[in-house]
């Protein structure tokens, strides 16, 4: 995949003033800027939704939702996969499962990758497996993901991730389908969290200092 792929935020991207949107109160000063905003979250993942009804034409597919921050993104994509399936005449079959993968702590990635059900993978051996992730940062957690899925004989597997950052510590590895390409940036909301924090929040902002100290563990 290259970056023409994805909607590619550049390095010096100031992003949006926190006054421009509607922010929840307790987060004001531990947030830089509004990155990227709910709307436009939205309407890339409903283009993403298309690619994938349109590349899995009437075959079926099991969604595996990558737990915790990619449960919003999860949502919202078999939102749209399952809003087109009843306007198209060529639908996907949907099946969903769940893992839980942790690889941080506080703003750091641990070297320790913790997988969280992966007993429960059997079940997709032969199938058409869409991995739904929140972001690809080193490219780490991700291919130790599909090194498992590949243990149990899926038919296929593709990713897709909402964000995939820009990091010197990326190991090259790009999503199937991706939907904005970031600076490296330590980025929280929709889902994505520091330390649990910052879940409930719509749009996608750059966390500030006082912010990681604020909810540090």
């Amino acid at each position: 995949m290259t970056s023409a792929q994805c909607i590619v935020l550049p390095d010096n991207d100031e992003g949006y003033p926190l006054d421009m949107f509607c922010v929840p109160k307790h987060y004001e000063k531990d947030l830089e800027n509004i990155l990227i905003p709910s709307g436009l979250i939205n309407d890339r993942i409903e283009r993403m939704a298309r690619d994938i009804v349109h590349d899995f034409n009437q075959q079926g597919l099991v969604a595996l939702c990558v737990l915790k921050g990619g449960y919003k993104f999860f949502t919202d994509l078999l939102d749209k996969v399952k809003l087109l399936n009843r306007n198209l005449e060529d639908s996907v079959p949907l099946a969903v499962d769940f893992i839980r993968l942790k690889s941080y702590v506080d703003d750091k990635q641990s070297s320790e990758i913790e997988v969280i059900g992966g007993d429960n993978l059997d079940n997709l051996k032969g199938k058409n497996v869409l991995v739904v992730e929140d972001i690809v940062d080193s490219g780490h957690t991700i291919t130790k993901l599909l090194s498992l899925l590949q243990k149990v004989q899926p038919k296929t597997v593709k990713v897709a991730s909402l964000l995939v950052k820009r990091t010197t510590r990326s190991i090259g590895y790009r999503p199937d389908y991706a939907g904005f390409e970031i600076p490296d940036l330590f980025v929280v909301g929709y889902a994505l969290d520091y330390n649990e924090y910052f879940r409930d929040l719509n749009h996608i902002c750059v966390i500030n200092e006082h912010g990681k100290v604020k909810y540090s563990t």
